[in-house]
């Protein structure tokens, strides 16, 4: 693994290795994938503002994120039907972030249930990603199993009413190979099939007829705090503070559901502002390296999470790989900060950044 020394090293690699079909499942974007683009060069919009000559003998990284501690402000975001790159799939995952000290957050639409999970990885601090489904017995039943299971929060997808347009899953007619199944669902609606399998499956569960109204009932039946993934705009964001959410993720669903959003660290300091410390702020889409999880705590992220990138690492070498993910982001986010005189999350403010248009002027 020496030649493995930054997150780009370890796609290139699953791009060699997985089928055609799992990467453009898992790689691909809606529309002609402008989002999915911008999220990872939108980083580039910023730059750091570095402060010199103080003492970085000693740089903590460690944060917290609803109660829960973890080694650093970067977690594991849910990625769905993850055993499609690794035959240890979630499981993997859950027991890399919980070596790393890290948060770990479990699809609704994983390949490993949620028992599962929790018995490889008990002693990993555990979200759960749902969705709210056309039949609330369903969601009110995940959220129960979540419960028994020892997830310590619920990550509520708010940006899924319909499918996204995703045209390589339409070409390759993406469907759940026939040893796989939805290990969160009954038998009967476990298995995606036919060249639209998922699209089928995701248009006949999901509700959309959802409300802000309906995390008001999520509240009401379950004692887990609630976060809200999908939000881009202040007006929202508003909104989620006022239904009582403790969190809110800036996200685009990693450029998966509409195209020609904003990137999700272009939405971040908008939603920030709005927020106002009335709840914590996470962020997802395009953070490939230290500079990235850098840049978005300056501008408002309490913690950021890793997707792909931490399906490149198990595709790699299961939880090795996606340890080695962890282990690089945060050895390049403990450099960011040393060389720009940080030496705690903390100093890491809006005053460290600054738009790049600010020195093209000069």
């Amino acid at each position: 693994m020496s030649s493995l020394v930054c997150v780009d090293d370890y796609e290139r690699h699953a791009l060699r290795i997985l089928p055609r079909s799992v990467v453009d499942f898992h790689r691909g974007g809606a529309g002609e994938e402008h989002t999915l683009r911008r999220n990872r060069t939108a980083f580039q919009s910023w730059y750091i503002r570095p402060r010199v000559m103080r003492d970085v003998s000693c740089v903590d990284l460690r944060a917290s994120a609803l109660g829960c501690e973890a080694s650093m402000p970067c977690g594991v975001a849910p990625t769905s039907m993850q055993r499609l790159v690794h035959a240890d799939g979630e499981c993997a995952a859950a027991r890399a972030a919980g070596e790393a000290g890290t948060v770990f957050i479990l699809s609704t639409l994983s390949t490993s249930s949620v028992e599962e999970v929790a018995a490889a990885a008990p002693d990993t601090t555990k979200w759960f990603q749902l969705y709210i489904y056309k039949d609330r017995s369903v969601t009110r039943e995940l959220v129960a199993r979540a419960e028994r299971a020892g997830f310590k929060a619920l990550v509520v997808t708010v940006d899924s009413a319909v499918y996204g347009m995703r045209r390589a899953d339409m070409r390759c007619a993406f469907s759940l190979p026939a040893h796989l199944r939805m290990a969160n669902f009954s038998e009967d609606m476990a298995h995606t099939s036919g060249g639209e399998g998922l699209l089928d499956y995701v248009n006949n569960l999901y509700d959309q007829g959802v409300t802000w109204k309906d995390i008001t009932w999520l509240r009401s039946i379950t004692k887990l705090p609630i976060a809200v993934k999908g939000v881009l705009t202040a007006e929202d964001a508003r909104t989620a503070v006022e239904v009582g959410v403790s969190a809110i993720f800036v996200s685009n669903h990693g450029g998966r559901q509409l195209d020609t959003v904003p990137a999700a660290i272009e939405a971040l300091p908008e939603v920030a502002r709005a927020v106002g410390g009335r709840a914590e702020v996470y962020l997802d889409g395009g953070v490939r390296q230290g500079t990235d999880v850098f840049k978005a705590l300056a501008l408002g992220a309490r913690m950021v999470f890793l997707g792909r990138p931490a399906l490149w690492g198990l595709a790699h070498s299961g939880q090795r790989g996606v340890r080695g993910v962890l282990d690089i982001v945060r050895a390049e986010l403990r450099t960011v900060m040393a060389l720009s005189g940080c030496t705690s999350v903390s100093d890491i403010t809006p005053a460290m950044v600054a738009p790049a248009s600010t020195y093209s002027r000069l």
